[in-house]
């Protein structure tokens, strides 16, 4: 083999070996990207999933007591109507109309998150919450917009904006 030849050769060698070598940092990357959290996620995002999750477990169960510690004593809950105006509650008055829907309801209802964005910091989040409520054969969708402030024993709704879809 000539000079030419070897020096070829010895580039063709090197060349694969960095190939090699990049393939090996793409996969510790990759790797190592996958340990970590999601871009985006919320630090407390289990927690506050399972608290959302336990809000319309309560409401579902009937659970107004359960349901009911959910909130903030100084929460707001505000609806907003099919044309666009705003029945705002406290916590008491709110609470007590959702006594009276289950108790008044001519079949059980239940209502289910279908899917949860969360964003925000260690003190406060908010939760975007699209849902399904069940009444018998009837089904209505919609939006919950919580902010969430967190307290020594997890996360407590401080403002609850709602509205159902319109059909």
């Amino acid at each position: 083999m000539t000079d030419d030849g070897k020096v070829r050769a010895g580039l063709k060698s090197l060349c694969a070996v960095q190939r090699l070598i990049s393939s090996w940092i793409v996969l510790l990357v990759i790797s190592l990207s996958a340990c970590s959290p999601k871009s985006g996620e919320h630090p407390d995002d289990a927690a506050i999933r399972a608290f959302l999750n336990r809000y319309f477990e309560t409401w579902s169960k009937r659970d107004m007591a359960g349901y009911g510690a959910c909130f903030d004593s100084q929460a707001r809950i505000l609806f907003v109507e099919k044309g666009g105006e705003i029945v705002s509650e406290g916590t008491v008055d709110f609470l007590h109309g959702q006594r009276l829907a289950h108790e008044q309801s001519e079949s059980p209802m239940t209502e289910r998150p279908l899917e949860m964005k969360i964003q925000g910091d260690t003190k406060v989040a908010q939760a975007v919450v699209t849902w399904v409520l069940n009444k018998g054969t009837k089904e209505e969708r919609g939006t919950d917009f919580f902010t969430l402030r967190r307290v020594d024993a997890g996360w407590k709704i401080v403002s609850l904006v709602f509205y159902t879809d319109e059909e």
